[in-house]
């Protein structure tokens, strides 16, 4: 794996704009497509997931996305509060080192803690968010999502002095 600085080198993380709502739908959808194929078949179609970032993702979180080298958006993280919302990235992006740059914009954002729902089947995101300090501090049988898939909520507390804050 490359290390951070040869991954800042190859992808830039900027402040999303309206303009990237195609794209960071694009990124949403084929992410959730390959890496979580236990999902039951999507309900909405393209042109909606669009709209949904533009009018509810965009205005609703401080979001970001990643781009290579070339200008394309790879990925994409949106925090509302002290919610991780959204970490997403396109499969053939994974493990370069993307998902830890959006996250760290995560974390300056809110420094005293953020939380998540990941799905329980998602390992892949269960192992990285762990390898990045969040703990998982309860599970639910899925009725708290569309998809009802049993997920779990994480969080990440900065440790100061040896001892978790306050998140």
């Amino acid at each position: 794996m490359p290390a951070v600085t040869d991954t800042a080198q190859k992808f830039a993380v900027r402040p999303a704009a309206p303009a990237d709502a195609a794209a960071i739908a694009h990124v949403h959808i084929t992410s959730r497509e390959v890496t979580m194929p236990y999902l039951p078949p999507r309900r909405r179609s393209d042109a909606e997931v669009v709209r949904w970032v533009r009018n509810v993702v965009l205005t609703e979180s401080t979001v970001w996305v990643a781009e290579d080298g070339s200008g394309a958006v790879v990925g994409y993280a949106a925090v509302a509060g002290e919610w991780l919302e959204h970490l997403y990235l396109l499969p053939e992006v994974r493990r370069q080192g993307v998902g830890t740059l959006l996250l760290e914009r995560a974390k300056r954002l809110r420094p005293a803690g953020l939380a998540l729902h990941v799905f329980q089947k998602n390992t892949g995101a269960r192992a990285f968010y762990a390898r990045h300090g969040f703990s998982v501090v309860d599970l639910n049988d899925g009725s708290r999502n569309m998809e009802n898939e049993p997920d779990m909520t994480l969080r990440w507390t900065p440790v100061t002095n040896g001892t978790p804050t306050d998140g």
